[in-house]
C-alpha cells in the first residue's frame, strides 16, 4: 500500500518534534506580527471559525497543487520539514494563515504549514473508512456505478442534502457525506 505522505529526514523529523515539545510548554498562543494586525498560530488552543487574513474563510478545505508538497513545522524555509505529501489533488483543511504560509490538517489529523502556491481552491474527496459504492444518484437505494476502494482521491463537484458528487478514476456518481474527507458535516456545495 502507498502512502500519500512520506517521513521526511530523521533528524529534521527528530528537531521538529524538539521544536514543537517547547512550544507546548509556552502557555497560551504565539502572536505573530502582520501589517496592522496579528495573525495567532494556535498552541493547541480551539480553532476558530471566521476570515484569515486573506479574506478567505478558516477552516475551509483546498486540494494540493503538486505531486510532492513539503509539510513544515512552522510558516518558512527556516523551518524543518515534517512530511512530504506524494499525491496531487489530496484535500486539505486550511486551519491558519502567516502571510503567504498556510497550516493546514490532512484526513489522520496532522498539521502543519505549506506555502500558498502547493495549494489549490479546486475541491477534493478522499473515501474514508472503508471501500463505498459510487450511486448514480443521491439515495440510498440508487443503483451502484463502481465501487470505490478507501483512500482514493477524487473531484468533489457538489454536495447538498447529506450526498455528495465525486469523480474518481473515470466515475462520477455519489457517496455519502460521511464517506469521504474533504467537506465538513451537512456542508452545502453548488
Amino acid at each position: 500500500m502507498t502512502l500519500p505522505f512520506r517521513p521526511a529526514r530523521p533528524l529534521a523529523r527528530l528537531l521538529a518534534c524538539l521544536f514543537a515539545g517547547l512550544l507546548a510548554l509556552a502557555p497560551g498562543r504565539l502572536a505573530l506580527a502582520q501589517g496592522d494586525g496579528a495573525a495567532t498560530v494556535g498552541l493547541g488552543a480551539g480553532i476558530e471559525a471566521g476570515l484569515g487574513p486573506s479574506g478567505l474563510p478558516l477552516p475551509r478545505f483546498v486540494t494540493l497543487r503538486a505531486a510532492e508538497v513539503n509539510l513544515r513545522s512552522g510558516p518558512g524555509v527556516r523551518y524543518p520539514i515534517e512530511w512530504v505529501f506524494t499525491r496531487k489533488g489530496l484535500p486539505v483543511e486550511v486551519i491558519d494563515e502567516f502571510e503567504t504560509w498556510r497550516r493546514i490538517r490532512d484526513w489522520q489529523d496532522s498539521e502543519g504549514w505549506v506555502h500558498q502556491s502547493m495549494l489549490s481552491g479546486q475541491r477534493g474527496a478522499m473515501v474514508v473508512g472503508a471501500d463505498r459504492l459510487l450511486r448514480r444518484a443521491p439515495e440510498p437505494g440508487a443503483p451502484a456505478i463502481a465501487e470505490v476502494q478507501v483512500r482514493v482521491v477524487g473531484r468533489l463537484h457538489n454536495c447538498r442534502d447529506g450526498w455528495c458528487l465525486i469523480e474518481a478514476k473515470g466515475f462520477e456518481g455519489w457517496l455519502r457525506q460521511g464517506e469521504i474527507y474533504g467537506a465538513y458535516p451537512g456542508e452545502t456545495l453548488n
